[in-house]
């Protein structure tokens, strides 16, 4: 008898991700105990025992629901029945600092990955997030006019993270778990009014798939697939220009520079000092561009992460938390 059509799309996902491994590499999978990280870390697990590479399961306990290091203690116990050949949990004190609960949550865990990955020296930390997350995540975008970045979605990979599911369907890892007789969690935030990616996850796509017929979801991460290669040939544009400017930033020669290429620019350098890519959005970007634009005077612009962006003598300054 075949493989599941669901187990058989998680494991062609990952094949295709990592496919520039070699045998004996580590692979660190991100498992959160819901259905799309215990499906990839199973996809996974199959797909290493073939290719020859050795995958570590980790888990993050953020510490923000009751009960939370019980939940990690099974999630440890799920990732080595699967079949991981080593476990990590992690707890982490998650503190705002300016950012919002699941930025904050975010950076917490990206931390920790970080270093997991750096002390098994892993070749890639592999994300659960699925059509239906990129889905959520360009539906975002587009109501906070965030711009072609946003658009474009999550990236596939990035700075030895990868996504092997953005082409699964949430529904196809619940099929995936339920094939392989995985029990999996249902994570409360995700159906939690308070969040607002759970009332777009609960409210607003299911709408869309009732008035519009079903596939909106595949047909949103089509378009961020579309603009995706459009966006990273700008950034990295952005990036080489913006590592050739001097510092502080002359303002006459951003002025000279296309808009597009300009506003990425402002971006880095507000990254740079501090502001979290999640909670930087395009009105940030244009609020310190009007400095170069259209500046009558203003004294600074405030950004997320407690950076700021400020004109002198002709040179747009940032200040903030890595700039001190």
């Amino acid at each position: 008898m075949g493989l599941h059509p669901a187990v058989a799309a998680c494991r062609a996902g990952v094949r295709r991700a990592l496919a520039d491994l070699e045998p004996g590499d580590v692979v660190l999978v991100a498992c959160s105990g819901g259905a799309d990280s215990l499906a990839l870390l199973a996809a996974t697990v199959a797909e290493g025992e073939r290719a020859g590479w050795r995958v570590v399961g980790a888990t993050v306990d953020h510490g923000l629901q009751e009960g939370s290091a019980a939940h990690a203690e099974r999630v440890v116990a799920q990732m080595a029945a699967l079949g991981v050949a080593e476990t990590v949990g992690a707890r982490v004190q998650v503190t705002a600092e300016g950012l919002g609960p699941e930025a904050a949550a975010r950076e917490a865990r990206y931390a920790v990955l970080g270093e997991v990955a750096e002390r098994f020296g892993a070749a890639a930390v592999l994300l659960g997030h699925t059509r239906d997350d990129q889905a959520e995540t360009v539906l975002l975008g587009l109501a906070r006019g965030s711009g072609g970045r946003a658009l474009a979605g999550m990236r596939r990979s990035f700075d030895g993270y990868r996504r092997p599911l953005l082409d699964v369907a949430r529904d196809d890892t619940v099929a995936a778990c339920l094939a392989e007789g995985i029990d999996v969690w249902e994570d409360p935030h995700n159906v939690d009014p308070r969040f607002l990616r759970s009332r777009v996850r609960t409210r607003v796509l299911p709408v869309l798939e009732a008035e519009l017929g079903p596939g909106v979801a595949a047909a949103l991460a089509r378009t961020a697939d579309g603009l995706r290669e459009d966006a990273e040939l700008l950034d990295d544009l952005a990036a080489s220009t913006y590592a050739g400017l001097e510092r502080p930033l002359p303002v006459a020669d951003l002025a000279t520079l296309p808009p597009a290429l300009r506003r990425r620019i402002l971006r880095l350098a507000a990254l740079e000092a501090g502001a979290p890519p999640a909670e930087l959005f395009r009105e940030h970007v244009l609020a310190v561009d009007a400095l170069v634009t259209d500046w009558h005077g203003q004294r600074w612009i405030d950004l997320p992460g407690h950076v700021r962006a400020r004109r002198d003598e002709g040179r747009l300054l940032f200040s903030g938390p890595r700039l001190r």
